[in-house]
Protein backbone atom coordinates (compact mmCIF):
# COMPACT_ATOMS: atom_id res chain seq x y z
CA UNK A 1 0.00 0.00 0.00
CA UNK A 2 1.27 3.46 -0.88
CA UNK A 3 2.26 5.83 1.92
CA UNK A 4 0.79 9.03 0.50
CA UNK A 5 -2.13 10.13 -1.67
CA UNK A 6 -1.60 12.94 -4.15
CA UNK A 7 -4.68 15.14 -4.41
CA UNK A 8 -5.27 17.53 -7.32
CA UNK A 9 -8.04 20.11 -6.99
CA UNK A 10 -9.68 22.69 -9.24
CA UNK A 11 -12.99 24.57 -9.24
CA UNK A 12 -15.04 26.82 -11.49
CA UNK A 13 -14.50 25.09 -14.82
CA UNK A 14 -17.64 26.87 -16.09
CA UNK A 15 -17.98 24.61 -19.12
CA UNK A 16 -19.98 26.30 -21.89
CA UNK A 17 -21.90 24.98 -24.88
CA UNK A 18 -19.83 26.95 -27.40
CA UNK A 19 -16.34 28.41 -27.50
CA UNK A 20 -15.12 26.16 -24.71
CA UNK A 21 -11.36 25.49 -24.65
CA UNK A 22 -10.55 21.83 -24.28
CA UNK A 23 -10.00 20.63 -20.73
CA UNK A 24 -8.28 17.47 -21.87
CA UNK A 25 -4.75 18.86 -21.19
CA UNK A 26 -5.86 19.77 -17.66
CA UNK A 27 -7.26 16.31 -16.96
CA UNK A 28 -4.23 14.65 -18.52
CA UNK A 29 -1.99 16.71 -16.23
CA UNK A 30 -4.09 15.72 -13.21
CA UNK A 31 -3.77 12.07 -14.19
CA UNK A 32 0.00 12.39 -14.40
CA UNK A 33 0.52 14.39 -11.20
CA UNK A 34 -2.09 13.03 -8.79
CA UNK A 35 -4.00 9.99 -7.56
CA UNK A 36 -7.40 11.70 -7.25
CA UNK A 37 -8.98 14.84 -8.72
CA UNK A 38 -11.35 17.10 -6.76
CA UNK A 39 -13.84 19.19 -8.76
CA UNK A 40 -15.04 21.91 -6.39
CA UNK A 41 -18.20 23.19 -8.03
CA UNK A 42 -19.36 25.38 -10.91
CA UNK A 43 -18.61 22.53 -13.25
CA UNK A 44 -20.96 24.13 -15.81
CA UNK A 45 -21.67 27.75 -16.67
CA UNK A 46 -25.47 27.69 -16.73
CA UNK A 47 -26.23 24.26 -15.30
CA UNK A 48 -27.31 22.95 -18.71
CA UNK A 49 -27.45 19.31 -19.67
CA UNK A 50 -25.45 19.99 -22.84
CA UNK A 51 -22.70 21.67 -20.81
CA UNK A 52 -22.53 18.70 -18.45
CA UNK A 53 -22.30 16.32 -21.42
CA UNK A 54 -19.36 18.28 -22.84
CA UNK A 55 -17.54 18.04 -19.52
CA UNK A 56 -18.38 14.35 -19.21
CA UNK A 57 -16.84 13.66 -22.62
CA UNK A 58 -13.67 15.54 -21.68
CA UNK A 59 -13.42 13.57 -18.44
CA UNK A 60 -13.95 10.16 -19.98
CA UNK A 61 -11.48 10.94 -22.74
CA UNK A 62 -8.60 12.24 -20.64
CA UNK A 63 -8.93 11.53 -16.91
CA UNK A 64 -7.31 8.32 -15.69
CA UNK A 65 -7.70 8.74 -11.93
CA UNK A 66 -10.75 8.78 -9.61
CA UNK A 67 -12.63 12.06 -9.36
CA UNK A 68 -14.78 13.50 -6.57
CA UNK A 69 -17.03 16.49 -7.15
CA UNK A 70 -19.56 18.87 -5.64
CA UNK A 71 -21.92 21.25 -7.37
CA UNK A 72 -21.60 25.04 -7.35
CA UNK A 73 -24.19 27.78 -7.62
CA UNK A 74 -23.89 27.95 -11.42
CA UNK A 75 -24.83 24.28 -11.67
CA UNK A 76 -28.29 25.14 -10.28
CA UNK A 77 -29.02 28.02 -12.66
CA UNK A 78 -31.24 26.10 -15.11
CA UNK A 79 -32.99 23.83 -12.62
CA UNK A 80 -31.17 20.79 -14.00
CA UNK A 81 -28.82 20.07 -11.10
CA UNK A 82 -30.05 16.49 -10.75
CA UNK A 83 -29.28 15.89 -14.43
CA UNK A 84 -25.82 17.41 -14.00
CA UNK A 85 -25.15 15.05 -11.08
CA UNK A 86 -26.38 12.06 -13.07
CA UNK A 87 -24.21 12.90 -16.08
CA UNK A 88 -21.14 13.43 -13.89
CA UNK A 89 -21.81 10.17 -12.06
CA UNK A 90 -22.15 8.31 -15.36
CA UNK A 91 -18.76 9.79 -16.34
CA UNK A 92 -17.22 8.21 -13.24
CA UNK A 93 -17.21 11.20 -10.87
CA UNK A 94 -18.26 10.52 -7.26
CA UNK A 95 -20.60 13.43 -6.56
CA UNK A 96 -21.03 14.42 -2.93
CA UNK A 97 -23.80 16.45 -1.28
CA UNK A 98 -23.43 15.72 2.39
CA UNK A 99 -21.84 12.36 1.61
CA UNK A 100 -18.49 10.83 2.49
CA UNK A 101 -16.11 8.80 0.35
CA UNK A 102 -12.77 7.10 0.93
CA UNK A 103 -9.82 6.58 -1.39
CA UNK A 104 -6.68 4.77 -0.23
CA UNK A 105 -7.55 5.37 3.41
CA UNK A 106 -8.12 9.13 2.98
CA UNK A 107 -11.63 10.39 3.69
CA UNK A 108 -13.48 13.04 1.69
CA UNK A 109 -16.60 14.93 2.81
CA UNK A 110 -18.34 17.15 0.29
CA UNK A 111 -21.05 19.81 0.12
CA UNK A 112 -21.82 22.87 -1.97
CA UNK A 113 -21.97 25.25 0.97
CA UNK A 114 -23.72 28.60 0.94
CA UNK A 115 -23.26 32.31 1.67
CA UNK A 116 -24.01 34.52 4.63
CA UNK A 117 -20.72 36.21 5.35
CA UNK A 118 -17.92 35.85 7.84
CA UNK A 119 -17.18 36.51 11.49
CA UNK A 120 -19.00 39.32 13.24
CA UNK A 121 -20.51 40.46 9.95
CA UNK A 122 -22.19 37.11 9.39
CA UNK A 123 -25.88 37.36 8.59
CA UNK A 124 -28.17 36.17 11.39
CA UNK A 125 -31.69 34.75 11.27
CA UNK A 126 -33.58 37.83 12.39
CA UNK A 127 -36.28 39.93 10.80
CA UNK A 128 -38.02 39.08 7.56
CA UNK A 129 -38.85 35.49 6.74
CA UNK A 130 -36.77 35.58 3.56
CA UNK A 131 -33.65 36.48 5.61
CA UNK A 132 -34.36 33.62 7.99
CA UNK A 133 -34.65 31.21 5.03
CA UNK A 134 -31.32 32.44 3.65
CA UNK A 135 -29.57 31.85 6.97
CA UNK A 136 -31.34 28.50 7.40
CA UNK A 137 -29.85 27.34 4.09
CA UNK A 138 -26.35 28.15 5.33
CA UNK A 139 -27.02 26.31 8.58
CA UNK A 140 -28.34 23.27 6.68
CA UNK A 141 -25.21 23.13 4.55
CA UNK A 142 -23.01 23.30 7.65
CA UNK A 143 -25.01 20.47 9.22
CA UNK A 144 -24.57 18.37 6.07
CA UNK A 145 -20.82 18.91 6.25
CA UNK A 146 -20.82 17.99 9.93
CA UNK A 147 -22.70 14.74 9.28
CA UNK A 148 -20.41 13.82 6.40
CA UNK A 149 -17.29 14.42 8.49
CA UNK A 150 -18.79 12.45 11.38
CA UNK A 151 -19.09 9.41 9.11
CA UNK A 152 -15.38 9.37 8.35
CA UNK A 153 -13.11 7.16 10.44
CA UNK A 154 -9.99 7.97 8.46
CA UNK A 155 -6.97 9.71 10.01
CA UNK A 156 -6.96 12.19 7.12
CA UNK A 157 -10.18 14.11 6.39
CA UNK A 158 -10.53 16.37 3.35
CA UNK A 159 -13.44 18.80 3.02
CA UNK A 160 -14.58 19.50 -0.54
CA UNK A 161 -16.69 22.66 -0.87
CA UNK A 162 -17.69 25.28 -3.40
CA UNK A 163 -18.36 28.23 -1.08
CA UNK A 164 -15.57 29.46 1.21
CA UNK A 165 -15.54 28.65 4.94
CA UNK A 166 -13.23 31.57 5.82
CA UNK A 167 -12.74 35.14 4.63
CA UNK A 168 -8.98 34.87 4.07
CA UNK A 169 -9.31 32.96 0.79
CA UNK A 170 -11.81 35.56 -0.47
CA UNK A 171 -9.42 38.48 0.12
CA UNK A 172 -9.03 40.29 -3.19
CA UNK A 173 -12.70 40.14 -4.09
CA UNK A 174 -14.81 43.32 -3.79
CA UNK A 175 -15.90 43.70 -0.17
CA UNK A 176 -19.50 44.23 -1.30
CA UNK A 177 -19.84 40.59 -2.38
CA UNK A 178 -18.23 38.96 0.67
CA UNK A 179 -21.60 37.84 2.11
CA UNK A 180 -22.21 35.83 -1.07
CA UNK A 181 -18.82 34.10 -1.21
CA UNK A 182 -19.16 31.82 1.79
CA UNK A 183 -20.05 31.45 5.43
CA UNK A 184 -18.20 31.12 8.74
CA UNK A 185 -20.81 28.52 9.66
CA UNK A 186 -18.84 26.07 7.52
CA UNK A 187 -15.68 26.66 9.56
CA UNK A 188 -16.92 25.19 12.84
CA UNK A 189 -17.33 21.54 11.74
CA UNK A 190 -14.05 21.73 9.83
CA UNK A 191 -12.22 22.65 13.03
CA UNK A 192 -14.19 20.33 15.30
CA UNK A 193 -13.42 17.27 13.17
CA UNK A 194 -9.81 18.37 12.63
CA UNK A 195 -9.80 18.22 8.86
CA UNK A 196 -6.46 17.78 7.15
CA UNK A 197 -7.29 20.35 4.49
CA UNK A 198 -10.18 22.14 2.79
CA UNK A 199 -10.62 22.92 -0.90
CA UNK A 200 -13.17 25.37 -2.34
CA UNK A 201 -13.75 27.66 -5.30
CA UNK A 202 -16.27 30.43 -6.10
CA UNK A 203 -13.96 33.38 -5.26
CA UNK A 204 -12.31 33.84 -8.66
CA UNK A 205 -10.28 36.87 -7.54
CA UNK A 206 -9.62 35.74 -3.99
CA UNK A 207 -6.45 34.44 -2.39
CA UNK A 208 -4.81 31.06 -2.80
CA UNK A 209 -4.86 29.95 0.82
CA UNK A 210 -5.67 30.73 4.41
CA UNK A 211 -6.29 28.96 7.71
CA UNK A 212 -9.27 28.43 9.94
CA UNK A 213 -9.32 29.48 13.58
CA UNK A 214 -8.16 25.93 14.35
CA UNK A 215 -5.21 26.29 11.93
CA UNK A 216 -6.66 24.01 9.24
CA UNK A 217 -5.29 24.91 5.78
CA UNK A 218 -7.90 26.14 3.29
CA UNK A 219 -7.15 26.29 -0.44
CA UNK A 220 -9.05 28.37 -2.99
CA UNK A 221 -8.82 26.41 -6.24
CA UNK A 222 -10.94 28.56 -8.55
CA UNK A 223 -9.44 27.95 -11.98
CA UNK A 224 -9.30 31.67 -12.87
CA UNK A 225 -7.29 32.33 -9.70
CA UNK A 226 -4.93 29.39 -10.30
CA UNK A 227 -4.39 30.52 -13.90
CA UNK A 228 -3.54 34.03 -12.69
CA UNK A 229 -1.14 32.83 -10.00
CA UNK A 230 0.45 29.71 -11.48
CA UNK A 231 1.67 31.12 -14.79
CA UNK A 232 2.51 28.30 -17.20
CA UNK A 233 1.72 25.55 -14.68
CA UNK A 234 -1.55 23.63 -15.05
CA UNK A 235 -4.29 25.22 -12.89
CA UNK A 236 -4.28 22.46 -10.31
CA UNK A 237 -3.57 22.61 -6.60
CA UNK A 238 -1.59 19.51 -5.62
CA UNK A 239 -1.48 18.30 -2.03
CA UNK A 240 0.15 15.10 -0.81
CA UNK A 241 -1.27 13.55 2.36
CA UNK A 242 -0.44 10.37 4.30
CA UNK A 243 -2.85 7.49 3.78
CA UNK A 244 -4.73 5.65 6.51
CA UNK A 245 -6.50 2.34 6.82
CA UNK A 246 -9.83 3.08 8.53
CA UNK A 247 -13.01 3.12 6.47
CA UNK A 248 -16.11 5.29 6.17
CA UNK A 249 -18.66 4.27 8.79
Amino acid sequence: MKETLRIAAVADLHVKKTGQPSLQPLFAAASAEADVLLLCGDLTDYGLVDEAKILAKELTTSLRIPAIGVLGNHDFESGKSEDVVRIMTDAGVTMLDGGAHEIEGVGFAGIKGFGGGFGRRQLNAWGEEIIKKFVHEAIEEALKLEMALARLRTPQKIAVLHYAPIHATCAGEPADINPFLGSSRLEEPIDRYRCTAVFHGHAHRGSLEGRTKGNIPVYNVAMALLNAKFGDRPPLRILEVPVGEAAVA
